[in-house]
């Protein structure tokens, strides 16, 4: 029985095998690309562009590095890589991945580890850099509920738990054109690694 096709083309003419991934065959302009496009909330929301998993991912880079100031920069660049994965899986809401079970999340780890180890980080980052990169995206995802995704305030504190006013108050979601979310993306990425 002929097996099914696991692998994807990039743009950059790479061959991402989604079973097997390997780091030499991921490049940040695939991922930025990607990303650009990918949708959050599934598309549901407000604006003249939908917000775009490579948004979410600056903002998170953002978020880090203001709750985390002394963080390495390497553990910035494991931020704005957080959700690279979803380049070639799509960003999946909750209730899907929930409903998925503990293959997405197999394939997402296959995935990261993959990343990770292209552009020097380790497969597996420290559980403390984990859950400070998991409390921006959750600041992240507060924000990008309560002004682009129509939630109120207390159905994002009980979502996503309540926020730091002193954050909440001065981030803003941007809503912009994909290729310009993308190539301020892979501006970023370059600027991490030089820094590394």
């Amino acid at each position: 029985m002929k097996q099914p096709r696991a692998w994807q083309r990039m743009l950059s003419g790479r061959r991402l095998d989604l079973l097997d991934p390997t780091p030499v065959d991921i490049e940040i302009e695939d991922i930025a690309h990607g990303l650009a496009f990918v949708a959050r909330w599934n598309g549901q929301t407000r604006g003249d562009f939908a917000y775009s998993v490579a948004e979410h991912s600056l903002l998170v880079t953002e978020i880090f590095k203001l709750q985390q100031p002394s963080a390495p920069v390497k553990w910035q660049l494991a931020a704005l890589l957080h959700d690279a994965p979803e380049y070639v899986i799509g960003d999946m809401i909750s209730p899907v991945k929930a409903a998925v079970g503990p293959d997405y999340e197999a394939l997402d780890t296959r995935l990261t580890a993959a990343i990770h180890i292209r552009f020097g980080l380790p497969a597996q980052i420290p559980a403390t850099v984990k859950r400070q990169i998991k409390k921006a995206d959750k600041l992240s995802a507060w924000l990008e509920a309560v002004q682009i995704a129509g939630f109120t305030e207390a159905e994002a504190n009980k979502f996503f738990g309540k926020q730091d006013p002193m954050l909440t108050e001065k981030l803003t979601i941007r809503l912009r054109a994909p290729i310009e979310v993308r190539d301020e993306f892979t501006k970023r990425h370059q600027q991490l690694m030089d820094a590394l």
